[in-house]
Formats: C-alpha cells, structure tokens, sequence
C-alpha cells in the first residue's frame, strides 16, 4: 500500500486540518494520531511539550508514514525545531503557513492572533510574522475557554457571544484588519468571531495554507499518490469513544473504527 501522510495534534481539533488534506489530497492515505491521555498541551511546560511532540512523531514513524504534519499550534510553536531535526522526513507545522497568508491579507499590517496560552506564550506567531515583514504590529490575545466551548459544541448563544467579546476587545480596538486562528479548535467558531470582529477583519485558517504546502512538498519529491482510493486511520492515545463523537464536528464526516495507541 502506498505510504501515508501522518498527522498529529493533541486531541481532536487537528481534524480540522486533516479535513482539509481530504479536500486537497483526495488520492492520499493519512494515519491520524490525536494524544487524547494527555491533552490539553496548551498549559504544559515547554520541555513536556517537546517530549509528547517526539512521542507522537515516533508513533506516526511506525506506520512508515512520508510525511509528518504538526496539526497543533502548541506543539508547532514549541516543538516543531526538535521534530525537524530528530527525523528526516519532511515535517509541516501550522505557523509558518497561517503566517504566511495572513502577511499576504493584511492591508494595514495590523494583524491579531489568537490561541492557547502556550501558543501566545511562545510567540511563535508573533516572531514568523515579524520574519516575513518587520513593519507588521502584532496583537495577540490567549482565549483558553474557546476550546472546552468548541468541544461541547456550544458554537451560538449568548454565553460564548459575551466571552468571544471580551476575549477580542482589544484586537477590535487595535484595529486589526487579519485574525489568525491559531488554534485548530477556532475555525468552528467563526460565525460568533465573525460576528464580533466584522466584515472588513479576514480569519485566518491555517488548514488551507497547510494542506498547500503538504501538496508542494509531496509534488516536489515525487511522493504523491496516483489515483486510488484513500485509506484514512486513526489513533488515539486514551478514550475513543469521546474522540469518535466529536471527530464528525471537526472533520465533518463520520470516523469509525479509531484504534488505541498502547
């Protein structure tokens, strides 16, 4: 069987970026593996982050997988570097591509980002941005409740209004004119950031950009799938029952079958 594209990301919300390599990537296999025993990695040390991003790395390595995607931020932010240089296939974070586009969006070089407290803590996005254009301001703003609210699928009403409110105050008052989404939990929750930030502020989604440069790589070193029917696996470390209910929100189909990593 044809190698497989492997993703990882703390628990569910790296779905969203899988979905994404489905739609882009139709012809290609992906092993799945979310840390579901350990999850959340927003509020982990930076060390213990590295060490469960080189655990998982190891699992998706077993499966003889060609590529590696880092569908976390968390783990993109802080342990991307170490994953690079421990593993000689190609490895794709979610930073350097939301970056990317939101320098291309942004009219006036105001550009918000929000995520877990680990991912504005280690302000990775913050220092991509700057890379690729020094005259950006950036405006960062951890939202930690907007995960538990994306999992339980309170998406509407007037709780998560009032606390997407608070949370993006002061990027409306900065006056950015680009969000990123630096959590792959967030993009469920457009409509309500949407409705807050307004028309004229672009949300930025690094599921997109990512599966582009999944496609790039993939093209560029010959490795992709001919036509065939893709086999799609997932993993998980703890709990599938839990992973199972929630994978068809992030990943908009059904996911039967998930497997646990022991």
């Amino acid at each position: 069987m044809s190698k497989s594209i492997g993703v990882f990301d703390s628990g569910v919300g790296g779905l969203t970026v899988a979905g994404e390599l489905i739609r882009q990537l139709p012809n290609e296999n992906i092993i799945y593996f979310g840390d579901t025993a350990r999850v959340p990695y927003g509020i982990r040390s930076q060390e213990t982050i590295i060490r469960y991003s080189v655990d998982d790395a190891l699992f998706l390595l077993k499966h003889d997988v060609k590529l590696i995607c880092v569908a976390c931020n968390t783990a993109s932010s802080v342990a991307l570097p170490v994953i690079r240089n421990h593993f000689k296939v190609p490895v794709v974070g979610v930073i350097i591509p939301g970056a990317k586009e939101a320098v291309y969006a942004s009219r006036n070089k105001r550009i918000g980002v929000i995520g877990t407290r680990g991912t504005i803590k280690s302000r990775s996005y913050e220092k991509e941005l700057k890379r690729l254009d020094p005259k950006v301001k950036v405006f960062a703003q951890a939202c930690p409740l907007f995960v538990p609210f994306a999992e339980e699928g309170c998406l509407s009403g007037s709780e998560i209004s009032s606390i997407a409110a608070k949370y993006l105050k002061p990027l409306k008052n900065a006056k950015v004119d680009t969000l990123i989404l630096g959590c792959t939990h967030y993009p469920l929750l457009k409509p309500v950031i949407k409705k807050i930030m307004g028309n004229n502020v672009t949300l930025i989604d690094s599921a997109r950009q990512v599966a582009l440069e999944v496609k790039n790589i993939l093209t560029s070193e010959g490795l992709l799938n001919g036509k065939h029917k893709a086999v799609y696996k997932f993993f998980v470390s703890d709990n599938p029952e839990w992973f199972s209910s929630l994978a068809h929100r992030f990943l908009g189909r059904q996911v039967m079958g998930v497997k646990v990593n022991v």
